[in-house]
């Protein structure tokens, strides 16, 4: 299993409607999440710890909220807010 990230629960619905460019900016972010917990988690399909705490983050135009599940090596998009600026 690689590491990557996908949308979760509702992000997935409200992406498709979000517009261009600010779902660019949520993709970029995500990927650079993947990428440090990649390094962060070097073997996360046999990490015995607790996963670490989700957060928001600010892109231009809105924001996303995440979260990290070490042992399936993803990072999950759970929601995502377009606000206009």
């Amino acid at each position: 299993m690689s590491w990557a990230w996908e949308y979760a629960f509702g992000a997935e619905e409200t992406a498709r409607t979000a517009p261009p460019g600010f779902l660019t900016a949520v993709e970029r972010k995500a990927a650079e999440l993947v990428r440090a917990a990649e390094a962060r988690y070097l073997q996360g399909h046999a990490y015995g710890g607790d996963d670490p705490k989700g957060a928001d983050i600010t892109v231009p135009g809105g924001m996303f909220r995440y979260q990290i599940v070490v042992r399936t090596e993803r990072v999950y998009v759970v929601q995502i807010t377009y606000l206009g600026f």
